[in-house]
């Protein structure tokens, strides 16, 4: 007989990343971003989702949902935007971290708002409501949005005017950006609505388009086009959904990461 002890089983690896958070800036009190260090192993495409979490209280199982990575995909660290829900199972925990806490991070970005996922047109709209501008802020920020598209517009609809996270980076700080900044300055165009105060651009992007004022606003021709427009979608399933028919209406087609299309959503989002 042997006397040396049985093995002992695998270690097995976990799920998740346990990331340092770098920093949190809280832009009302519904609405903050944090960034976290990002693994060196970690690899995206711009535009895609991961799920982002807590461990659980009392040794309870990790609570996890989706989010968009705010960040290109060259970026050192990652970026998130997100709610505060005062009751959520997540944001309600979430809310709280500051510089020096850690968040878990799933180690597979997955979705369809990447470029890949589009066929070729010259115009590119990126149509979100609340967080969900924030894959645009990874799109906008990819070098291959500005090669493959001549013109990229950033639609971006909240319910007040102090909802409008990232105004002034869309308006103002990408143009210093040292990788697109040009081509951002040149061809990037930002569009917010606002739903309940009074705003410029008042009202829901979903009423613009139909009203037609969209496009008078950005002096363009009324519609989309098949031939020109690809439309990425991401927010409330309301907006999703009645844009979706929008489009389709105009004769755009779903598209998705195994067969390219004129437009494409995203249906996970955060709660």
């Amino acid at each position: 007989m042997s006397d040396a002890s049985p093995a002992a089983p695998p270690v097995k690896a976990s799920p998740f990343h346990e990331l340092e958070v770098l920093w949190v800036r809280h832009w009302n009190d519904q609405l903050f971003s944090f960034g976290v260090k990002r693994p060196e192993d970690f690899r995206f495409r711009s535009g895609e989702f991961v799920m982002i979490g807590l461990p659980g209280e009392d040794g309870g199982k990790p609570v996890l949902r989706a989010y968009s990575i705010a960040s290109p995909f060259w970026a050192e660290e990652l970026e998130f935007f997100s709610i505060k829900v005062q009751d959520g199972p997540l944001t309600s925990r979430l809310q709280k971290i500051v510089a020096g806490d850690s968040v878990l991070m799933g180690k597979k970005p997955t979705g369809t708002l990447v470029l890949d996922a589009l066929t070729g047109g010259e115009r590119l709209w990126l149509i979100g409501t609340g967080t969900g501008l924030a894959p645009w802020l990874s799109v906008a920020r990819d070098p291959e949005t500005y090669s493959r598209f001549k013109q990229v517009i950033v639609c971006h609809t909240v319910r007040n005017v102090a909802d409008l996270a990232y105004r002034d980076f869309f308006t103002h700080e990408i143009h210093d950006d040292p990788l697109i900044g040009d081509e951002a300055k040149a061809q990037l165009t930002y569009y917010p609505t606002v739903t309940r105060e009074r705003f410029e651009t008042p009202g829901r992007i979903t009423d613009r388009i139909k009203s037609g004022d969209l496009f008078a606003d950005l002096q363009l021709p009324i519609g989309f086009s098949p031939n020109s427009d690809r439309v990425m979608l991401c927010g409330s399933m309301a907006m999703i959904k009645e844009t979706g028919e929008l489009l389709e209406s105009y004769g755009l087609k779903e598209g998705s990461n195994a067969e390219p299309g004129d437009y494409v959503l995203e249906r996970a989002f955060v709660g």
